[in-house]
């Protein structure tokens, strides 16, 4: 038995449905998007905070020869 064509309202009813559920879907996305960028720039800040303190030590460990040079008096 087929089934009786749709009204304009039923379509209309159908089509705001089927929108809302695509939203629904558009906004989860979005909301992994953001989590998983929040996730890579904190694993990102990590790893420059622990090369930088990695630095930071090796700088401290060995300083640089610091040369001394006579100063040049001005002619008066």
């Amino acid at each position: 038995m087929p089934k009786p064509p749709l009204t304009e309202a039923e379509a209309r009813i159908k089509k705001r449905a089927e929108q809302a559920k695509d939203g629904l879907k558009a906004t989860a996305e979005y909301e992994a998007a953001a989590v998983a960028q929040r996730e890579k720039t904190a694993k990102l800040r990590a790893l420059r905070l622990a090369k930088e303190a990695k630095d930071a030590a090796e700088a401290q460990v060995e300083p640089k020869p610091v040369k001394k040079t006579k100063a040049k008096k001005k002619a008066e």
